[in-house]
């Protein structure tokens, strides 16, 4: 786990343009996690920015790079409620979400496919992927979309963009810390 790390695959949440990413990655020990988060949470506090941990498998842990306020905003939408309802999400806070969140990651056979609706992907575009099994998406970049192409392309467009940047001015030396916006 590195800093470099959450740059090449969080940097549009740290720039406040997307409410949140996924990192898998390798651990040793529960108490390298624990200290790579504890570390992290606290520098980027400040910032609105949040990393938890949502499954331990296979010496592996996927974190979640993410905008609390965002994620709650987010929940407030009438079609992302009702999709999270369907999967049995309670969606009266972010926290109870989360936890069913965790819950089905350690569950499932499957990825919960739900889970786009946590990293800030359309509605529309988790409904469809869903219902479609996968397939006959209108075009593909971060997520497969099933409503607004031309938005979407634009979208991975400037999440594209916001990576390059991040990454070339945190080569440069800018730390992550300075690199994440405020929101």
């Amino acid at each position: 786990m590195s800093e470099e790390m959450l740059i090449q695959h969080c940097s549009p949440t740290l720039a406040g343009l997307k409410t949140g990413n996924l990192v898998n990655c390798r651990y040793q020990s529960y108490a390298e996690v624990l200290t790579f988060l504890r570390k992290w949470n606290t520098a980027l506090k400040d910032k609105g920015v949040r990393l938890i941990p949502l499954r331990f498998h296979n010496g592996k842990v996927l974190i979640y790079v993410y905008r609390p306020s965002q994620l709650s905003r987010d929940l407030q939408d009438n079609e992302v409620c009702s999709l999270l309802s369907e999967h049995g999400y309670c969606t009266d806070s972010c926290c109870k979400c989360l936890a069913r969140l965790m819950k089905r990651l350690c569950e499932a056979d499957e990825f919960p496919h739900e889970i786009g609706l946590f990293l800030g992907y359309p509605s529309e575009d988790v409904k469809g992927f869903i219902e479609n099994k996968a397939c006959d998406a209108k075009c593909v970049g971060c997520w497969k979309v099933y409503g607004d192409a031309d938005k979407a392309q634009k979208t991975f467009d400037r999440y594209k963009k916001c990576t390059r940047i991040y990454s070339k001015q945190w080569a440069n030396g800018k730390p992550l810390s300075k690199l994440s916006v405020a929101r």
